[in-house]
């Protein structure tokens, strides 16, 4: 029972933390805007904060993209190919862009605990920007997780991870494709 929760955590990590995330710069833009046209009251931490909330969304979002396999890549020229081939060029694509994401792990690593002042704080919060800046090399490593991860179901699994798009646009043609269809419908 536990090791379903953990791993439906695991799973699903990364739509949890984006929704956590949504919600709490939504609702904080939204409590500034009333408070400053209601009360004549702007929050002095509410839009740093927010603009920290709204980064770290779009770094755990890159990742869920990734677990998708929905980040934007140019594959027409593999339509003409052979299959294998195809395939065999992914995978490389997909192990050059783990390589960047490793790199980019132990860069902002290196970084974030080696390199930056410790007195750099948040201009409002005072909070250390390490701790901002830890979502680096943790949306990285999670992004490089998720490529090993679809890789490994689609190459040895055999299952077919598709972008939701891709999935939609051939959904669409096979309707546009038999026009009983359209008359059931």
């Amino acid at each position: 029972m536990f090791g379903r929760v953990m791993k439906d955590l695991f799973n699903n990590l990364e739509s949890y933390i984006c929704r956590f995330l949504l919600a709490a710069f939504v609702i904080l833009l939204f409590v500034q805007i009333v408070s400053r046209e209601t009360f004549g009251y702007s929050i002095p931490w509410g839009e740093e904060v927010a603009t920290y909330l709204f980064v770290w969304f779009a770094f755990f979002g890159a990742s869920y993209a990734a677990k998708m396999a929905a980040h934007n890549r140019v594959t027409f020229q593999f339509k003409i190919l052979p299959e294998a081939f195809a395939k065999f060029s992914m995978f490389a694509a997909d192990m050059i862009w783990l390589a960047f994401n490793l790199y980019f792990v132990y860069l902002s690593y290196d970084f974030i605990f080696n390199r930056m002042n410790t007195f750099w704080k948040s201009q409002t919060t005072g909070i250390p920007m390490k701790y901002i800046y830890l979502v680096l090399p943790l949306a990285f490593a999670l992004m490089s997780i998720r490529i090993i991860q679809v890789n490994y179901m689609k190459l040895v699994k055999g299952v077919d991870i598709s972008d939701p798009d891709s999935r939609e646009l051939e959904s669409i043609e096979e309707h546009m494709r038999d026009p009983r269809d359209n008359e059931r419908n």
